[in-house]
């Protein structure tokens, strides 16, 4: 992301540069990339030697579960003991600025589109809350709340937001994140937060008991798809041929000659205003103008998007789509995981329900951009790494029906699990409500807290991006790609800290870190890459999570 730290107040408590000199020392013997190999040759007496070795003794399964799409702001925003409380912001990092980027919106535009904008019966009480219900909110953070001035059940499915790759970064604005409701479809909605989720989240109840982590940052800008692909890889896709092919449709318009830039190109017809609706871009398409796929695209292998070719293949979506991304062939975590003699899995809500209706229409809650896997070519069917390692994470909160769950009370478990829920428990706004990703996921975790495997885990909880959600903490410099939005991320595990708030740096890749800490894997190209990308400018990269664990 090109932008200036200088362009931020040095004083201020979410400057990057200031926020890592104060969390540097937490994170610098944290920051090698993947590999604790480097660590393992420093002198017996090394604290990071010792804490290898500790790592590689006492940790024996890591589950990651990743939930979707909400910012740290909307539901963890006054956790006890966070670093900058959402309740403590100042006017001058909350203000949001039209769109010219230098005026102050005198409020909040309308929520586009209604915030409830269909009908839902929930706990006896019905909900239709319309765009025209709420209008002139401050300019300022607000708690979502019903017709009445209560505080809207977490049960309820609000409207979606944008949360795209150009659009996350011209929200950000250099560091600011100041221009959210700019560049926001949803209007007055991205500056949202729920306001009782000390009472009402399952997960804040677990948080203070182990360590919430509240300075993670989503991996990459933009979406889940994007973000996915970055869990298990650190990089995004490239489509060369794209450049020049009918897939050049998709490629995005930006500002100025350079490819790279981070700014979408506006449509002539786009409002000049965020008072006056969403904005127009010229062309906003799934790949940068460069040909890196950012957003979201089919996957190349059924269960996609997109059905196999007349004719052709049914394991395959149809080559000639150009929706479909061609195969990947760079590494990712389970390649290095099996070259290790590691066994692995990665767990999809629904993903063998979608295998059975293949071609059948729409799959209820398997979400084919969910599975990063079935976008490697390593990963096709056919082959024993799919049949080994991409298993179904079944339905529902039952282990007669969850096979995750049915492996967690079995204690199968491999040595690193990914468990990614059915659509309809992930907590993704507009077609997903918060209280049943909330209460599914703490079902999961107690079922590992009371498994045969849970003295030696460690449980990640995290989301995949912030769904478009305003937060105030600025996003470090990085790379081209990320890390983006600030999101929540909870460690639990007997070797947590207890009761416990970190301050490191961290991003989604952390969790790529801590896996080859443990089991002392080359490092994958893009997590090095952002490694370069930090020492370049003489600064530590994001930690591993080690500094969330207490092994003695």
């Amino acid at each position: 992301m090109k932008r200036d730290e200088d362009d931020l107040d040095p004083s201020h408590p979410d400057n990057p540069g200031r926020r890592r000199l104060l969390g540097g020392i937490a994170a610098a013997g944290a920051g090698l990339a993947l590999g604790g190999r480097d660590a393992l040759a420093l002198a017996d007496d090394d604290p990071q030697a010792r804490l290898t070795r500790a790592l590689r003794t006492q940790v024996r399964n890591i589950v990651v579960i990743y939930a979707e799409n909400r910012s740290f702001n909307n539901l963890y925003g006054n956790f006890p003991g966070v670093q900058h409380p959402l309740s403590e912001v100042a006017a001058e990092h909350y203000t949001q600025l039209d769109r010219d980027g230098r005026t102050p919106l005198p409020q909040l535009p309308k929520i586009w589109g209604g915030l409830v904008p269909r009908i839902q019966d929930v706990a006896g009480k019905r909900y239709n809350i319309t765009q025209a219900q709420i209008d002139g909110l401050a300019n300022r953070p607000f708690p979502i709340l019903d017709t009445e001035g209560k505080p809207l059940p977490l049960g309820v499915i609000t409207r979606d937001l944008w949360h795209r790759f150009y659009q996350n970064q011209m929200q950000i604005n250099a560091g600011r994140n100041n221009q959210f409701v700019a560049w926001a479809n949803s209007g007055a909605l991205v500056m949202g937060y729920y306001p009782d989720t000390a009472q009402d989240l399952r997960l804040w109840s677990i948080a203070r008991q182990y360590t919430l982590c509240d300075n993670f940052f989503m991996g990459a800008f933009g979406g889940s798809w994007l973000n996915h692909i970055f869990l298990i890889s650190g990089q995004a896709p490239y489509w060369p041929q794209a450049l020049h092919g009918p897939a050049s449709k998709l490629l995005s318009v930006v500002e100025g000659e350079d490819p790279t830039g981070i700014r979408l190109k506006l449509a002539t017809s786009s409002p000049a205003s965020a008072l006056d609706g969403p904005p127009r871009f010229f062309k906003d398409g799934a790949l940068t103008a460069d040909g890196y796929a950012v957003n979201t695209m089919a996957a190349p292998y059924q269960p996609s998007h997109v059905r196999p070719a007349p004719g052709g293949d049914p394991a395959l979506a149809d080559p000639s789509d150009v929706k479909v991304l061609p195969a990947q062939h760079y590494a990712t975590i389970g390649d290095r995981l099996t070259a290790k003699g590691v066994d692995w899995a990665w767990y999809s809500g629904a993903w063998q329900y979608a295998l059975d209706h293949e071609g059948t229409g729409p799959v209820p809650d398997f979400q084919y951009h969910h599975q990063p896997f079935n976008y490697f070519a390593n990963y096709a069917p056919g082959t024993e790494a799919r049949r080994r390692h991409l298993r179904d994470g079944g339905v529902g909160d039952d282990p007669s029906t969850n096979r995750f769950l049915a492996d967690v009370d079995a204690g199968r478990l491999p040595a690193v699990a990914f468990y990614k829920p059915q659509s309809s428990l992930n907590m993704h706004a507009g077609y997903a409500d918060v209280a049943s990703g909330d209460q599914h996921i703490s079902n999961i975790i107690e079922h590992i807290r009371n498994g045969p495997q849970w003295k030696q885990t460690v449980v990640i909880v995290t989301h995949d991006e912030n769904g478009g959600w305003w937060d105030h903490v600025s996003p470090p410099v990085g790379d081209r790609w990320g890390p983006g939005s600030r999101i929540p991320a909870l460690v639990i595990s007997p070797l947590a800290r207890k009761g416990h708030v970190d301050h490191t740096f961290y991003d989604t890749n952390s969790i790529l870190r801590l896996i080859g800490r443990v089991h002392d894997l080359e490092p994958l190209d893009g997590v090095a890459a952002r490694d370069r990308a930090f020492a370049s400018r003489g600064q530590a990269g994001p930690g591993d999570l080690s500094a969330a664990l207490d092994l003695g």
